[in-house]
């Protein structure tokens, strides 16, 4: 079972404090049951198991901002990116015990501003793999 998403467009993210998710609209390809809301930011997996869950976000500009993953709505510390100068890169991978039904969300936070997204590329993208 796997998942894979990115947003291609080079869209511009509005960043709250609290956190705005990172909509990943482009390249779909979910296997096995992973589903995704139709925002395409919140990715949901079948069953109960260890996953592998990695993401990259590629901005125009070096940015302060940090980046996360929820899991059914909670930050997720061991993926959180908060840098301590401004990154134009940022990634991560995580493996995490999930439960059926929980959800996977990507976001900005930390700083109001806006992120533009690399465009014709993969801007930003999730990987979301069932280990065991």
């Amino acid at each position: 079972m796997n998942g894979f998403a990115a947003n291609t467009s080079g869209s511009v993210i509005a960043v709250v404090l609290g956190g705005t998710d990172v909509a990943l609209p482009n390249n779909q390809i979910l296997n096995g049951g992973i589903t995704v809301n139709g925002a395409h930011d919140t990715f949901t997996v079948p069953v109960t198991g260890s996953y592998m869950i990695s993401y990259q976000v590629n901005v125009t500009l070096a940015l302060l901002m940090s980046t996360r993953l929820l899991i059914n709505g909670t930050p997720y510390t061991p993926s959180i990116v908060a840098p301590a100068v401004s990154l134009a890169e940022f990634n991560n991978m995580v493996i995490a015990t999930l439960t059926a039904g929980s959800t996977i969300t990507h976001q900005f936070f930390g700083l109001l501003g806006a992120a533009t997204l690399t465009g014709g590329a993969a801007g930003a993208a999730l990987t979301i793999v069932l280990l065991s």
